[in-house]
């Protein structure tokens, strides 16, 4: 399925960082009419959507014949690419063979429908990663893998990683995510938010005001945001337990914003669990896309909190921690995969692993408006420097003309 995508023009980034806008258009001269695909398995949900959104449209305004691919699949498929995505995070899963011929099956349709004659196809994380093997139409192939690869389940990673020998280049949020395997046509490529999206982008007072009401989220009230999926991963749990604690000094209340992918079966299983473990609490809020809750309210939810919580104990990159410190917040989280390098422990927030000294960290901020004022500054100019999607597009422009 083709994505229909707004136009978007890079100019409107001028605002934001200046000069750097003739650098892409410069970069991108010898690039015009190159043909890119992209291709993932949600239109919606999850942090790969979110990127293809804005980065596609900028891609079409440089005069790349940029366009977007979602792939087609019943929800089994789901559920063993769900299976391939922990294991390849290191979690201890069994995978039939009967489990891989229907990825193997999925993949190989998908490869005989999508339209994908073009320059360069980028291939995003496991679930489409087999395509390439049933394509030979002449272009460059792209693994852009945005998970934690780090420890992968050994039984596991020897099987896919047959399924990976066409591609041209690899490209990983950090050095840790290389496998020797691949490390000669691997790159270093962190992922960005948009500055200017709904997401990200200033708000009226007067939103802000209806949001909250809207969502019954007090004002008066000091509140700690978390952005994940409902996944166990993401340990929200530990996030539940982190404010408990925390709400024994000060009174607290606790913002969970999530969205439920439709490439994610285990979603609302995880849910469920979650809600349990918050039980009757009036100032834990849950606010997904199923109440309603898009890319505005995400914004506001953010905007409005004292402080960014993280318990992933297992982070491809975390693009909702650099969403937060935009906002000009401090994130307390665990030194998981992508989250240390966008959080400096002691700078722009805290990192620890433990329930008890996360909980210590965030009454440490909450306790201290000046330190966490400062810290929310030294956020903002972090993500500014290393993590905006121009910077991103940048990064795609050079390595197009690697491949090429």
């Amino acid at each position: 399925m083709r994505v229909k995508l707004p136009e978007k023009s890079v100019e409107a980034y001028r605002k934001v960082v200046g000069e750097y806008v003739d650098a892409l258009r410069e970069e991108a001269r010898d690039l015009k009419g190159l043909k890119v695909i992209h291709v993932n398995s949600t239109a919606y949900g999850g942090g790969v959507a979110e990127l293809l959104k804005s980065l596609v449209p900028l891609m079409r305004s440089l005069g790349l014949k940029a366009e977007w691919e979602v792939i087609e699949a019943p929800d089994e498929f789901f559920n063993v690419t769900k299976k391939i995505h922990n294991g390849l995070q290191g979690g201890e899963v069994t995978i039939t063979e009967e489990e891989w011929s229907l990825y193997e099956k999925v993949n190989e349709k998908n490869a005989k429908m999508l339209d994908l004659s073009a320059d360069v196809v980028i291939i995003h994380d496991p679930q489409p990663a087999m395509i390439p093997c049933f394509l030979d139409n002449g272009g460059k192939w792209i693994w852009r893998c945005h998970i934690d690869l780090s420890n992968p389940n050994k039984d596991l990673w020897e099987r896919f990683k047959g399924y990976l020998v066409k591609y041209d280049r690899m490209l990983f949020h950090l050095k840790d995510y290389i496998k020797e395997e691949f490390a000669h046509i691997s790159r270093i490529f962190p992922p960005s938010i948009d500055p200017i999206s709904d997401k990200n982008k200033e708000i009226e007072e007067k939103t802000i005001s209806h949001v909250l009401e809207k969502y019954g989220i007090k004002r008066d009230k000091k509140t700690i945001t978390v952005v994940a999926r409902f996944d166990p991963w993401k340990d929200l749990i530990g996030a539940i337990d982190v404010y408990r604690s925390v709400k024994e000094k000060v009174d607290v209340q606790l913002l969970i914003v999530s969205a439920m992918a439709s490439d994610d079966p285990e979603g609302w299983i995880f849910f469920e669990k979650v809600a349990r473990h918050a039980g009757e609490d009036e100032d834990i809020h849950f606010l997904t896309n199923i109440k309603g809750v898009g890319d505005i309210e995400v914004n506001v939810f953010q905007r409005i909190a004292d402080l960014g919580l993280h318990t992933a104990t297992r982070e491809g990159f975390g693009l909702v921690i650099s969403e937060i410190m935009w906002k000009e917040k401090p994130v307390v989280g665990r030194p998981a995969g992508g989250v240390k390098i966008q959080v400096d422990d002691g700078v722009n927030g805290y990192l620890v692993w433990d329930v008890d000294e996360l909980a210590a960290k965030a009454l440490d901020l909450l306790q201290n408006d000046e330190k966490r004022y400062y810290m929310g500054k030294k956020a903002k100019e972090k993500v500014k420097e290393k993590f905006l999607i121009t910077s991103h597009l940048m990064r795609y422009l050079k390595v197009f003309k690697e491949v090429l």
